[in-house]
């Protein structure tokens, strides 16, 4: 209160308008990182004398600078620990590429190698069972024309520039994302467990990678959703590297998309959903408030902070009556849902019983501050409060919503204050694909490793599949007849089972 109260008096904020306005005291709150409630991380000393003796009381530090000069048997445990793997990891299979047919400038059909080249690429390989290292070595060749003297080789390959194959980028990816391992501890597991020698840096290139090879895929479920006829959103704060940003969370019953933001500003919300006129299903932000199209207010939120309200007066008589009453209303709504579900001819009814709640509510007048507060809130939102009354398929909370965020906060936790912008990005565009398959009950792995960029052809795929496999096999006549000449039955008999007569 004391630094609140001399910066207000200063003389920077009584000189308004005038030349002498100092603002080098203030600082944009946008800009200022979340305070992180764990103890690890940097510390900012204000005497550079602490800052250096605390560097040199790091764990790593004086492990390998001190203790080893004071212990013989350290000392030899570091040498031992610091050297590296030696890389010879065994080749699984090689490939011969075949040369090109002609000359590629003079058309040359006779032409000799020149030198040769070879290609070898990481991977693992998914078993019935288990995975296992994987190493492809493609052999290829240059070639020389002695007729035009063009150097060339056969541009038609099985490969490309990366080092690193599918399936191990999408191990990899699936660990960082769906199971939520560093990307360090993604090398370490498969350094360890598979026999690579990969640094820290390969992981998050296999993650930038991955999030540019499904590009296209994140693209796609941002349009879907924003063309649909129903969305959930909801934002939350991440710390950068070098600041603050914000991550929105828009999915509907199948789909999840979050898109990153540096301020929490409405702006993106408007230029996504610009032309929606499905539901917008939101918190009580303001920023949604000014959306062109039915809003639905999550009353979670709502019965939240009214609980609150009463917590915090618990003798208050006339906020007790008037939350009382509501929650009556909503109850008996929520007895309709659960027993018809989402539909509009099973809940319209109940328009009847929220019109006499606000006639009811705009008749009395409240002496407490707090009845006062809730009431002017719930005549303020009385549009976007019972939305789902009128409309099939759309909840009365944003759970949806919450959900994704949850599983953004969760990963959040692995790189919160040390993520670039464009690490943020990529980790949303792999999380989104990532919700959406749960979303829609097929596998992560699964869809990683099967080169498909449509989620929905590839879960329409595995559907019939499983159809198929869970489909009764017709057997042919002459199986039939195998079968009750095994079990020695009358040809009698057989009919008079299939026609159902009982025995």
């Amino acid at each position: 209160m004391r630094i609140v109260t001399e910066f207000v008096s200063s003389p920077s904020i009584l000189s308004v308008g005038h030349e002498e306005q100092d603002t080098t005291s203030t600082v944009n709150v946008e800009s200022l990182r979340l305070p992180s409630r764990l103890k690890f991380g940097n510390v900012q000393f204000q005497l550079p004398e602490f800052d250096a003796i605390n560097k040199s009381a790091y764990w790593d530090y004086q492990r390998e600078r001190i203790f080893v000069r004071s212990s013989d048997r350290l000392k030899g445990i570091a040498a031992k620990s610091s050297k590296t793997r030696k890389n010879n990891l065994h080749i699984n299979n090689t490939i011969i590429w075949s040369g090109p047919t002609r000359c590629p400038k003079c058309n040359r059909r006779k032409f000799y190698k020149h030198c040769s080249s070879s290609k070898t690429v990481l991977d693992v390989k998914f078993g019935a069972s288990g995975i296992k290292r994987w190493i492809t070595k493609y052999l290829f060749y240059r070639y020389r024309c002695p007729k035009c003297g063009a150097v060339f080789h056969n541009s038609d390959r099985a490969w490309n520039n990366e080092k690193f194959g599918v399936h191990l980028r999408a191990l990899s990816v699936y660990a960082n994302i769906d199971l939520r391992m560093t990307q360090e501890r993604v090398a370490i597991f498969l350094n360890d467990v598979l026999g690579f020698d990969l640094p820290r840096s390969a992981t998050n290139r296999l993650k930038a990678t991955a999030a540019a090879f499904y590009n296209d895929t994140y693209e796609g479920l941002v349009k879907k959703i924003a063309s649909g006829n129903l969305v959930h959103v909801d934002e939350t704060k991440v710390n950068l590297k070098t600041g603050v940003g914000y991550v929105w969370a828009f999915t509907n019953l199948e789909d999840v998309a979050y898109v990153y933001s540096p301020s929490r500003e409405g702006g993106l919300v408007h230029s996504l959903l610009k032309n929606f006129t499905g539901v917008v299903v939101s918190d009580f932000y303001a920023a949604y408030n000014s959306l062109e199209c039915p809003q639905q207010k999550c009353l979670i939120h709502l019965i939240r902070d009214l609980n609150d309200d009463l917590m915090g007066e618990p003798f208050n008589d006339e906020l007790k009556e008037f939350v009382g009453e509501f929650a009556v209303l909503l109850k008996t709504i929520i007895s309709t849902v659960d027993r018809f579900g989402l539909k509009a001819r099973f809940l319209r009814k109940h328009r009847v019983d929220v019109d006499h709640f606000f006639k009811r509510l705009a008749k009395r007048d409240y002496q407490t501050e707090t009845a006062l507060k809730c009431k002017t809130r719930l005549e303020k939102n009385r549009g976007g409060l019972f939305t789902f009354l009128d409309f099939d398929g759309v909840p009365w909370n944003n759970n949806n919503a919450e959900h994704a965020i949850k599983a953004f906060a969760l990963l959040r936790r692995d790189f919160s204050g040390i993520a670039t912008e464009k690490g943020i990005r990529d980790y949303l565009i792999l999380l989104s694909i990532c919700e959406s398959c749960k979303y829609k009950g097929v596998g992560f792995l699964d869809f990683l490793r099967s080169g498909e960029k449509n989620i929905d052809a590839f879960a329409e795929r595995k559907r019939r599949r499983t159809r198929a496999a869970s489909a009764p096999v017709a057997r042919s006549d002459h199986a039939l007849g195998a079968e009750v000449g095994r079990w020695n039955i009358s040809k009698a008999e057989v009919a008079r089972v299939s026609r159902g007569s009982p025995r």
